[in-house]
């Protein structure tokens, strides 16, 4: 039986992210004892992913960033560029990778947090605590008790819902033939893309240097797409609408965020909590976590070196979560043309603004105005039927 006042499941961003915290201290504040318990390689771990945010100045986790823009970039579906200097703000990439590489290192030279590779099959609420029920590397069971436990796995399923889109998307990075890509420029959301039946899609290009970049295709839709149907359409954006000649693909990744109006759970036991996406960080209109898991991560870590119950906090307001449950419907019910909703709103509000207003950063008189850009009247009525749907199941693509 191994004990410890704190347990992590998990290590993907959320799970690592308040290990990072925990392990360090400010001068007189407490230090609980972790354990960050890690999957064994293979399907229960995290696959690779890339993390995108943006921030001003210096960040906790620079030393594992790989690139950052202070120009970003939308292009209408006719082509047309609206472009916007976000300064002071930087939006900034890591690649997982990286970012594990930069926590387990500081991890290591921390006295506090132990890591543990097991497959966590039950956590239980048990007198005084819970109790983790793992399987180790050679099959044996195992049991970790602990005071409070923060589960970053992903749900088995998703609450109820009025709506429920998925974001799913397939990149290369790529390092072509000859120089192509502005490194001052990142291209937020490129709308020159085929546009689904439900839904909307965009481009998506991080580039790292005149011949290297990640160059995504992203759709909000209801159903991801085969493994074939992501190859022809990465291929068509980078061949077809980019024109960039020859390349060569240096790695992939694929991804599915759900985007949803269900409320997420974040204690699901006297003494278990959930993180991460898991525990509704996820923005909903947008798919960014990174930011929302900072967020809970430093308030359940400055509550836990305050000796207090860590409860993690909502990562996004209540009226960001309401703003976001009509556009959802908006974009769900048809009413809404997505490109062009979002276009026009990158090219009306000054884009650190609406980069604020994204993040939940912004005050309501912001909020109103920024809402003022949208079609009011596909709004008024997503609103407005919002009261009358009931929340259903998602029964997954």
């Amino acid at each position: 039986m191994l004990d410890a006042e704190v347990a992590i499941v998990g290590a993907g961003a959320a799970g690592l992210s308040l290990a990072h915290r925990l392990a360090r201290t400010a001068p007189g504040t407490r230090t609980p004892s972790v354990v960050l318990v890690d999957a064994p390689p293979g399907p229960l771990r995290p696959p690779r992913r890339t993390w995108c945010f943006w921030e001003a100045g210096a960040g906790r986790f620079d030393a594992a960033v790989t690139a950052t823009w202070r120009q970003l970039r939308v292009r209408a579906p006719s082509g047309r560029e609206i472009d916007g200097d976000i300064e002071p703000l930087r939006y900034k990439m890591i690649r997982s990778d990286d970012f594990e590489h930069l926590v387990a290192r500081d991890l290591a030279g921390s006295t506090a947090v132990r890591r543990l590779e097991a497959a966590v099959e039950t956590v239980e609420d048990v007198p005084g605590g819970a109790l983790v029920h793992l399987r180790d590397t050679t099959g044996g069971a195992r049991f970790l008790r602990a005071r409070w436990v923060f589960d970053s796995r992903p749900p088995g399923s998703l609450p109820a819902a009025r709506t429920t889109l998925l974001q799913h998307f397939h990149g290369w990075f790529v390092r072509t033939a000859r120089p192509v890509f502005d490194p001052w420029t990142a291209d937020l959301m490129d709308f020159r893309t085929p546009q689904p039946a439900d839904g909307l899609s965009f481009g998506y290009v991080l580039p790292v240097g005149r011949r290297e970049a990640l160059v995504e295709y992203t759709e909000f839709s209801p159903c991801p797409l085969t493994a074939d149907g992501y190859e022809a359409a990465v291929r068509h954006y980078a061949e077809d609408v980019l024109r960039l000649g020859a390349l060569r693909v240096l790695s992939t990744e694929t991804g599915v965020i759900p985007m949803t109006d269900a409320p997420m759970p974040r204690r699901v036991g006297a003494s278990v909590f959930r993180i991460g996406a898991a525990g509704g960080a996820t923005r909903p209109s947008t798919g960014y976590t990174f930011a929302g898991i900072q967020r809970q991560t430093s308030a359940v870590a400055a509550a836990l070196h305050r000796g207090r119950v860590p409860v993690p906090p909502p990562a996004h307001s209540a009226r960001a979560r309401a703003m976001d449950a009509v556009l959802l419907r908006a974009l769900a019910g048809g009413r809404a043309d997505g490109p062009a909703l979002f276009a026009r709103l990158f090219a009306r509000v000054p884009m650190r603004r609406l980069l604020r207003f994204l993040d939940g950063r912004t005050r309501l008189y912001e909020d109103l105005a920024v809402g003022l850009h949208a079609p009011v009247g596909p709004m008024l009525r997503s609103a407005l039927e919002l009261p009358t749907l009931p929340r259903r199941p998602f029964d997954g693509p």
